[in-house]
């Protein structure tokens, strides 16, 4: 997350890191040949959704609290995908690009009103001074966590239907997993998003005085955008839920066999339209589950402040194996990274330097140097030596004449 906030905005929202969902998609009548790769995609969905959401809690760093959030919405597209709800996972990423493209920009609002400043500890109680930032982030965060009539409560809460009916071709394992995963998720994801929202808005500040004193609401060219990307956070899935999960919007865009298909079967059962779904809600784990995470989140950072840092250090092994991020950066950087480079300098001083350089260029004009030492011993300059030579180039060739 070095690059500019606009970009982050743009390819952690809606581009580039959504282009796997798309392909897949894309790719559903090969997918519906295979359970196994179906399994595959719902596993790995499933993982990534609920062990990417935990990283996000640890995050101080505002846009990597929300990167890693991009991280965790990924794995729920990628189990729609793996459950055959392919229009689920579509709609899931275009509501997510709504409210994470958002959250970004909040994001990157609040870091130019805080002088560049992005560790959410040194932020709190900035709502007074950026009330448009605050009520659009606001916006934002009830959408990543599926609170009912937002855009992302029609795309997760169905999204999660879906995995629920697909009972995963009897495949209990694989479907536990799932289904389990993607519930966990919904309360990490409400815990972080709003652990990262009080922090930054709500309870004590505790920015600098140098950095209070030039606080305030950021330009119209910051805020019309939060504005206008908090519309349809909040509103679009209201129109579109219907048509792009049970209708026929994607048309032969995507192929789903019959015994796998999970939307249609929710269509003829469970759709009664999107205000039945919202007053559905509260019957569901999905709202109890976010609005236990919301609560957590409350009662930790702005009621009892002192419990976040009494479990940091009762749980220092889970903490800072979240911390450095399962270790993978090690792996990638100090495994496949330092490995390529060990395995490339050997290559550069065996094979360049010693083979290529040594014995191909090197020993080969080494070796012309040694030849032309040689032969130039015969090349005195003298008469005698020429006559000599002649002499006895002549007598062989008359001997093999005759």
């Amino acid at each position: 997350m070095e690059g500019p906030t606009p970009i982050s905005a743009l390819i952690h929202a809606a581009t580039m890191v959504t282009a796997g969902i798309f392909m897949v998609a894309r790719m559903s009548p090969l997918f519906e040949l295979s359970t196994t790769a179906l399994a595959v995609v719902i596993v790995i969905g499933a993982i990534t959704a609920f062990f990417m959401g935990l990283l996000g809690i640890v995050q101080n760093d505002i846009k990597r609290v929300i990167a890693y959030s991009t991280l965790s919405q990924l794995g729920y597209m990628t189990v729609a995908l793996g459950a055959s709800a392919y229009s689920a996972a579509i709609f899931h990423l275009m509501t997510h690009a709504f409210f994470k493209a958002l959250l970004f920009l909040a994001a990157g609002s609040v870091i130019i009103a805080m002088h560049h400043e992005q560790d959410i500890r040194k932020m709190g109680g900035i709502r007074k001074y950026m009330p448009i930032t605050y009520w659009t982030a606001l916006v934002g965060s009830l959408a990543l966590i599926g609170f009912p009539g937002s855009s992302g409560f029609f795309s997760k809460d169905l999204l999660i239907e879906a995995v629920k009916e697909s009972h995963w071709h009897g495949q209990g394992a694989v479907y536990w997993i799932a289904y389990l995963s993607v519930l966990l998720g919904v309360f990490v994801t409400a815990l972080y998003s709003f652990r990262m929202f009080f922090l930054v808005f709500h309870g004590e500040e505790r920015m600098d005085a140098e950095t209070k004193s030039h606080l305030h609401e950021t330009p119209a060219v910051v805020t019309v955008p939060l504005i206008l990307l908090a519309i349809p956070s909040a509103v679009i899935g209201w129109f579109t839920a219907g048509p792009v999960l049970f209708g026929n919007y994607f048309g032969e865009s995507i192929k789903v066999d019959a015994a796998h298909d999970v939307l249609a079967h929710m269509g003829e059962t469970l759709w009664h339209g999107s205000l039945g779904l919202v007053t559905h809600a509260v019957m569901t784990p999905v709202f109890w589950l976010a609005a236990g995470g919301a609560f957590t989140a409350w009662f930790l950072y702005l009621k009892r402040p002192d419990i976040p840092e009494t479990i940091k250090n009762k749980f220092s092994g889970v903490y800072k194996l979240l911390d450095r991020k399962y270790y993978f950066d090690d792996l990638y950087i100090k495994g496949f990274a330092a490995g390529g480079r060990s395995i490339g300098q050997f290559l550069w001083q065996k094979g360049d330097q010693l083979v290529i350089d040594g014995m191909m260029v090197n020993g080969t004009a080494r070796s012309v140097g040694r030849l032309a030492g040689v032969m130039r011993q015969i090349q005195t300059g003298y008469l005698y030596t020429y006559a000599f030579a002649m002499i006895i180039g002549l007598t062989m060739l008359l001997r093999h004449t005759f």
